[in-house]
This record gives structure tokens, C-alpha cells and sequence, in this order.
């Protein structure tokens, strides 16, 4: 989040991040917490499947993509965006980067196997937790290899509206990500690493970048709660 006036936005998420869910008098944070509030408060049609196991496939499905996969498509928006490495560091972030995913699109497919989605017979929850960083990737140029059953169930799931429509707002919302690099220079633009991020960052070769972060103050952690 940029600079201005947060008390507003604080009320509603003490973490000041998104994603954020105004159900009326209802404020939820945090994407999981999100999804468990949409399917009690809307449980029909059910986004989790009915056997229980199935249902803790799908939760951990949605674990490895908002932690370990998450913070893999966060790294490469750093370096090529923010332009928080260059030359040979970014170089070898960036490469590392790719075999990741090259590692996790290859999880996904096992993953996936014969189901036509994450979710089994219908698109739900599973789905709804992978399409998002599987999109992220494709824009970062590190897309499920060609005529992979990821690339195929990608496919199938972009025609839907509701991805359609959440993919081409996400795209819309990158203009005047050609200024951000100058924003994060001034300090006008902080941005959030901790937990997977900084898992990924330390683990990676990018200490540097913290480091420099953390001087410059352009990067935090978690907020205190007031």
C-alpha cells in the first residue's frame, strides 16, 4: 500500500494488506480466513469438496500456493518491476526463480493428475487458490510447459467470466507500475516482507536486498497491532 491516510483501511485489517472482505458490518482479512467466511456465509454451491480428504487436499493445495508459490512470483515482481536487484545478483535470483517454478508447476501437475480441476469434478476452492499465482506466472514469463495438463486445466479455467474478469482488472491495475521503482527510491512506496517472502529472500541469495531495504526504508515487516 502507498502512502495517505491508512486509519480507515486499519480499522478494517490491523495488517494493513490485502486482501480485504467488507461484507456490510463485516470486515475479513486474510485470504483463507476469506474463503472459510464466503463458504459459511454462502454455502450453496459449496467451493470444497464433500470428502473430508479431498477437502484437506484442496486446503493444502491453497497452503503451498499462498506461502512457498506466492513468494516466488513476489520475488521476480521485485527484481523486474521494482528493480530491487540488477546485473549478476538479479541474474541469479531471477534464474533460481525459475527452477522453483519449473519445480512447483511440476507438484501442480501431479497434483492435478487425471481431475479436470484442483477442485475434482467442479471448479471450487482449489481452483480459486492455484489459477491466481499460475496467471502471475505467465506474465513473469515462467508459464506450466506446453501441452502439460497444468497448461490445459489454465486454459479451461481463463474462459470462465469470473477468472476472465479477475485476470483482465489484475492486468489493469499494473498501469503506472513504470513509476513504482522511483516511488520505492523516494520511500514513497513501502513494501511487505516477511513470513514466506523473507523465507524466500534469506534462502535465495537476496540478503542484499534486505539489507539495503531495511536501510533505506523502503521495505517492512508485519505492523504492530494498536
Amino acid at each position: 500500500l502507498a502512502g495517505g491516510d491508512l486509519g480507515q483501511f486499519r480499522a478494517l485489517n490491523p495488517r494493513l494488506e490485502v486482501p480485504t472482505l467488507v461484507d456490510g458490518d463485516t470486515a475479513v482479512f486474510d485470504s483463507t480466513v476469506i474463503l472459510e467466511y464466503i463458504e459459511d456465509r454462502w454455502p450453496t454451491p459449496p467451493l470444497l469438496p464433500a470428502p473430508p480428504a479431498e477437502r484437506a487436499r484442496v486446503r493444502m493445495l491453497e497452503d503451498v500456493c499462498d506461502t512457498y508459490y506466492e513468494a516466488i512470483n513476489w520475488a521476480c515482481f521485485e527484481i523486474n518491476v521494482f528493480k530491487r536487484a540488477e546485473g549478476g545478483l538479479a541474474e541469479r535470483l531471477l534464474g533460481r526463480a525459475a527452477e522453483q517454478t519449473a519445480g512447483v508447476h511440476a507438484w501442480l501437475e501431479r497434483q492435478l493428475g487425471s481431475r479436470p480441476f484442483f477442485n475434482g469434478d467442479t471448479f471450487g476452492w482449489g481452483d480459486l487458490s492455484v489459477v491466481p499465482h499460475v496467471q502471475a506466472s505467465v506474465l513473469i514469463g515462467h508459464p506450466p510447459p506446453q501441452s502439460s495438463r497444468l497448461a490445459a486445466w489454465l486454459d479451461r479455467v481463463r474462459t470462465r467470466p469470473s477468472v476472465a474478469a479477475v485476470v483482465e482488472a489484475a492486468a489493469a491495475s499494473m498501469g503506472g507500475f513504470e513509476m513504482l521503482p522511483q516511488l520505492i527510491a523516494s520511500g514513497q512506496f513501502v513494501r511487505e516482507y516477511r513470513d514466506h517472502r523473507l523465507d524466500w529472500m534469506m534462502r535465495s541469495g537476496g540478503v542484499e536486498i534486505v539489507l539495503d531495504g531495511m536501510r533505506k526504508k523502503n521495505i517492512r515487516f508485519a505492523h504492530p497491532l494498536v
